[in-house]
């Protein structure tokens, strides 16, 4: 499907599968198009705090679009949501007053506070200046703080049709 077409699409979604390096671009519930794409360098499966470099899982919605990005473009997701925040608490990880930030932040339908121990700053982004090395490699190669990278041309695919609000779904 041309970029023409995908700005036609209604009711966007993505799924991003870990496991399988694949971002999956849904509208209406139907595949429109799948992607490569490359997490954090640590693989673990839940994300503990700021610095862990952990993709997360999770029901995500786009809190922001950053068109100049070190990376190129930039989607953040709404990490850490409630939930998230939630089980950081019960496991001491955080704080009442953390918890209670993140939690008014995803109430308000805005990106979450970036300075408590669980972090922000998660999304999906471009590849920059290396785009044309990465995208070209036979193999995944696992390289952000936790992020989700597509090559430069999807995510200029992905900043055309996302907005703020489209549900991101993250799994293992």
């Amino acid at each position: 499907m041309s970029r023409k077409g995908l700005k036609q699409l209604n009711n966007v979604s993505i799924l991003i599968d870990r496991k399988n390096y694949k971002l999956e671009l849904y509208s209406e519930n139907n595949l429109i198009k799948t992607y490569k794409v490359v997490f954090g360098q640590n693989n673990g499966s839940v994300k503990k705090s700021a610095n862990d470099r952990v993709t997360p899982a999770g029901k995500y919605f786009v809190c922001g679009i950053d068109s100049t990005h070190k990376y190129y473009k930039f989607i953040h997701i709404n990490y850490p949501n409630a939930h998230d925040a939630a089980e950081a608490l019960r496991k001491g990880y955080i704080n009442e007053e953390d918890c209670a930030r993140i939690i008014e932040a995803g109430e308000k339908r805005i990106c979450p506070p970036e300075d408590t121990p669980l972090g922000s700053g998660i999304g999906i982004h471009g590849i920059g200046k290396y785009d044309y090395i990465f995208r070209n490699l036979p193999f995944a190669f696992n390289w952000t703080n936790g992020s989700a990278a597509v090559s430069n041309r999807d995510i200029d695919e992905l900043c055309s049709v996302v907005k703020i609000g489209t549900p991101v779904t993250i799994i293992h």
